[in-house]
């Protein structure tokens, strides 16, 4: 079983859904989830808010905190975690758990943090969490090194 598969499985168990927000991945981590049959019942949606704005506007990240530190942060990844769950409400009922990816693949980096600099959060009504990586390797590597980290991440968090 793969570990989309497994953090799927572990959602529907639950009765939770799912909203995924990505930036540097690009809709990568939601191609991933869609491949495991019956996502559907679990997952509510995916938006890819690659743009810093968009981070702001669509997925309600403190703009104050994009000024201050950029898009790549721990508690920009947090909150766009927390903000995907409204973004993809169905008949007013928020996504249980949401998950994000932001971060730095490269070939430069805009904001001088190092090129693989990641962060990835998952938030459900009982915990938000985050973690940080600093991946080696070209752009696709690294932007494939966090689709694993944060399905890893969502996959421990629903078996805790």
């Amino acid at each position: 079983m793969t570990v989309a598969a497994s953090a799927l499985a572990a959602l529907a168990a639950r009765g939770w859904t799912l909203g995924v927000a990505e930036s540097l991945t690009g809709g990568a981590v939601a191609s991933e989830l869609v491949a495991v049959p019956g996502a559907s019942a679990v997952l509510n949606g995916a938006i890819v808010a690659y743009a810093t704005p968009v981070k702001h506007t669509l997925l309600g990240v403190d703009d104050e905190l994009l000024r201050a530190h950029g898009p790549v942060h721990a508690e920009v990844a947090v909150q766009m975690a927390d903000g995907v769950r409204d973004a993809v409400r169905i008949d007013g009922r928020r996504a249980d758990v949401g998950i994000a990816t932001t971060g730095i693949a490269g070939p430069d980096s805009p904001d001088g943090q190092p090129v693989g600099t990641v962060h990835v959060a998952v938030v459900t009504p009982d915990v938000s969490q985050s973690e940080a990586f600093l991946f080696d390797g070209e752009r696709t590597e690294i932007r494939a090194q966090a689709v694993d980290a944060v399905l890893a991440l969502l996959d421990r968090v629903m078996r805790e």
